[in-house]
């Protein structure tokens, strides 16, 4: 299942079904049908301005980050957190060394604030070689070095690394959090994020609390065109679409109970 998702995204996310609309447009020209050909040239034209042109993505991802708001204040205590995995660029930790991060580098930013500010908090932090290839190191890993260089002991880390998806960082964290007798725990990851991993604790009856970050959106996009920035309309386009095949895939296989989870 997890080289079926990641040969389908290959193939699935808006500028490849561009790109796939027009091959498709160039052989039924070349076999005589030239309607067809013309009718998918129109559809990879409508898909490459909707996704390079509009605010589409945007929009879309906003709602998702929504979904869950923002906690207004710190928690009274906290015993523990789960961080999920993604914000490491591993290909180049794993032969460079050092914590270079992504985009989503604030999940592991809030995690360290809220480590610092309760000192008592375990961190869990799941998330293992999400590659094809098997040949990266994971998060997890990665985010040994993070936590150390500054200051944060050993001994409050527990590592997951063996999850490649958000479905077995669930089901690997509970198998750790009933070990170490944690519960309650604050779940940090993506706000666009929340609402599939979520769904995924509560389907494995892992109470959690959502704790959304790394927001990709100003929370007040609205529907329109936009020429000035195509590469990071594409970008969110492409972040937007990933979540919503995600949560779709997730709730027709069974793994969450509702197609689109919620507070």
């Amino acid at each position: 299942m997890f080289i079926v998702s990641k040969l389908f995204w290959v193939f699935a996310q808006p500028l490849s079904l561009a790109f796939l609309a027009i091959l498709l447009a160039v052989v039924a020209i070349l076999s005589g049908l030239r309607r067809v050909g013309l009718a998918l040239s129109a559809l990879a034209a409508l898909v490459l301005f909707v996704t390079l042109y509009t605010t589409t993505g945007s929009f879309v991802l906003q709602g998702l980050e929504a979904r869950f708001p923002k906690p207004e204040g710190d928690p009274q205590s906290l015993g523990c957190m789960i961080v999920l995995g993604g914000a490491f660029e591993t290909e180049v930790t794993t032969t460079r060394g050092g914590i270079e991060m992504n985009q989503a580098a604030d999940r592991f930013v809030e995690a360290l604030r809220l480590a610092r500010r309760f000192p008592e908090a375990v961190i869990l932090v799941s998330g293992g070689d999400g590659s094809l290839s098997g040949d990266y190191e994971g998060d997890a890993v990665a985010s040994a070095r993070f936590f150390s260089t500054f200051g944060i002991a050993s001994d409050r880390l527990v590592r997951e690394t063996a999850s490649r998806t958000t479905a077995e960082n669930v089901t690997n964290s509970r198998s750790l959090l009933s070990d170490r007798r944690l519960d309650n725990c604050l779940l940090i990851t993506s706000a666009f994020h929340m609402p599939r991993a979520i769904g995924l604790f509560r389907a494995a009856g892992v109470p959690v609390t959502p704790w959304p970050t790394d927001y990709r959106t100003s929370g007040t996009v609205t529907l329109g065109v936009d020429l000035t920035q195509p590469t990071l309309n594409a970008q969110q386009a492409a972040t937007a679409m990933r979540e919503a095949i995600g949560l779709a895939a997730y709730y027709l296989t069974g793994r969450i109970k509702v197609l689109y989870p919620g507070p």
